[in-house]
């Protein structure tokens, strides 16, 4: 009998892949400044890197919630943080944060209850 998905398992995962696109499109500015293919690549690379790691994230998670919910969560602990050290904080630093840390959160939210369902199920399937 096939798994039925409900809808926190899709919507974990479909916003994952949207907001690792989303921030890839930031890498796009790199064309800007590029002299030469190898400079454009090494920058596209760097700026790509959280894109990158997002994804490896993305793919341990699809089978382990609890490692999506940590993840998720961390990365937009971390980006909170960046942002905190780089600069002096302005308030309009607050949409900045909001805009990239906000749906790290949420992903991060829902991979967990995902966890906490599937374990339910599992433990009341005994």
């Amino acid at each position: 009998m096939a798994k039925k998905r409900g809808f926190i398992f899709w919507a974990s995962r479909i916003l994952a892949i949207l907001f690792i696109l989303f921030l890839a499109v930031f890498s796009f500015d790199v064309f800007d400044s590029c002299n030469n293919f190898l400079s454009c690549c090494v920058g596209l690379f760097i700026h790509n890197l959280p894109s990158i790691i997002l994804l490896v994230c993305l793919i341990i998670a699809w089978k382990h919630e609890l490692f999506g919910a940590i993840s998720f969560v961390l990365a937009g602990l971390l980006y909170i943080i960046s942002v905190m050290i780089r600069s002096l904080f302005q308030g309009y630093y607050l949409l900045w944060i909001l805009q990239i840390a906000g749906p790290a959160f949420l992903i991060g939210i829902l991979f967990f209850i995902g966890w906490k369902q599937k374990k339910k199920n599992k433990n009341g399937k005994h």
